[in-house]
C-alpha cells in the first residue's frame, strides 16, 4: 500500500489527510454533540437528527441568496447571521417536535426510533417539495476562499480552518453550559436520577424540551458548517446519521470528552484509509474496528455513573 511513495510523499499525504480528517471530525463532532445531549439525557434515538442538520444548511443557503440579492455590501459577514438563524430554526423545530411527538414516547426507545425515522422521511419530502430534488450550494465570502500554502506539497483550506475554529468555539460553549450553567446542572441531575431531580423541584419536562431543542439547534449549526464542504440536498443528512450514532455510542452517550475523542479517532481513521483504499472499504474497516472495541468495552470509551 505504501511501496510506491517516498517517505517525504507519505509525510505530506498523512498531513493532508489528517487535515481533511479534522474537517470531517468537525462535522461529526457538531452533529454528535447535539445527538449525545439528546440520547444521553433522554434516551431518545433521534433518526431525524440529520434532517435538523439539513434544515440549518438550507437556512444558510437562503441567507446567502438573500444577502447576494438585497444586501451585497454585508455579504462578507452573512455567514455569522446564517449560523444564528440556523440554530434558531432547527432548535425551534426541535422544541415543537418534542412537544408534539417525543414527549409521548419517553421510555419507549423502539417507538422513538420508528417515529423519528418517519419524521425524517416527512422532512425529506418537505425539503424536496420546497427546494427541489437537486442539490444546492452556498456562495462563500471571498475571505473564506483559497488555501494557505504551508510547504511546497502541503496546503490547507481556509474554509476548513474556519469550520475547525467554529467547532472549537461551539464545543467550548457546550462544555461551559453543561458544567457551569444552571441548565447544565439540571440536565446532569436528571441524567443521574430523574425521579429525585423532580422531587427537589426541577421541571424535568421543561429540561427535556429545552435539551431536545438545543441538541437540534447544534445540529443546525453543523448544517451551516456542512455547506462549506459539501452541497445540500433533501437526503444529505442521512449520509451522516449512521456515522454520528457510531461516534456517540463509541465515545459513551453521556460523556462530552468521549464524544470528542470518538469523533476524532473515527474521522482520522476514515480519512486516511480513504486515500489508500476505496471509500467503502475504509468505512467497513473503520466500522469493524469500532465494533471490535465495543465488544471489549460495550459501554463506550467513557461513561458516567448513573443511578438507576
Amino acid at each position: 500500500m505504501f511501496e510506491s511513495y517516498t517517505l517525504s510523499e507519505l509525510g505530506s499525504i498523512f498531513v493532508m489527510q489528517g487535515f481533511a480528517g479534522l474537517i470531517l471530525f468537525s462535522v461529526y463532532l457538531l452533529m454528535a454533540l447535539g445527538l449525545a445531549i439528546i440520547f444521553g439525557q433522554m434516551g431518545v434515538i433521534n433518526m431525524a437528527h440529520g434532517e435538523f442538520m439539513i434544515l440549518g444548511a438550507y437556512v444558510t443557503y437562503l441567507c446567502s441568496q438573500l444577502f447576494i440579492t438585497y444586501l451585497p455590501s454585508l455579504f462578507p459577514a452573512y455567514f455569522f447571521i446564517a449560523m444564528a438563524l440556523a440554530f434558531v430554526a432547527s432548535g425551534s423545530l426541535g422544541i415543537l417536535v418534542e412537544w408534539a411527538l417525543i414527549r409521548h414516547l419517553y421510555r419507549r426507545p423502539l417507538d422513538t426510533l420508528l417515529a423519528t425515522w418517519g419524521l425524517s422521511l416527512i422532512l425529506q419530502q418537505v425539503y424536496r417539495s420546497v427546494f427541489g430534488p437537486r442539490e444546492v450550494g452556498v456562495e462563500l465570502p471571498s475571505w473564506m476562499m483559497g488555501s494557505l500554502q504551508l510547504t511546497d506539497t502541503i496546503e490547507v483550506q481556509i474554509n476548513g480552518l474556519f469550520v475547525m475554529t467554529l467547532t472549537l468555539v461551539i464545543t467550548t460553549i457546550v462544555g461551559l453550559m453543561m458544567f457551569r450553567s444552571r441548565w447544565g446542572k439540571q440536565v446532569r441531575a436528571v441524567v443521574q436520577n430523574r425521579a429525585m431531580a423532580g422531587a427537589v423541584g426541577i421541571n424535568t419536562e421543561k429540561v427535556d424540551r429545552y435539551t431536545f431543542g438545543i441538541g437540534c439547534g447544534i445540529a443546525g449549526v453543523a448544517g451551516s458548517a456542512f455547506t462549506m464542504i459539501g452541497s445540500t440536498g433533501p437526503t444529505a443528512g442521512q449520509l451522516y446519521i449512521v456515522d454520528t450514532f457510531l461516534v456517540v455510542v463509541f465515545g459513551g452517550a453521556q460523556s462530552l470528552l468521549g464524544t470528542i475523542l470518538s469523533a476524532l479517532s473515527i474521522s482520522q481513521a476514515q480519512s486516511t484509509l480513504e486515500f489508500f483504499l476505496s471509500g467503502s472499504i475504509a468505512k467497513v474497516l473503520t466500522l469493524l474496528s469500532v465494533v471490535a472495541i465495543l465488544m471489549l468495552r460495550p459501554q463506550g470509551l467513557f461513561t458516567l455513573k448513573v443511578r438507576r
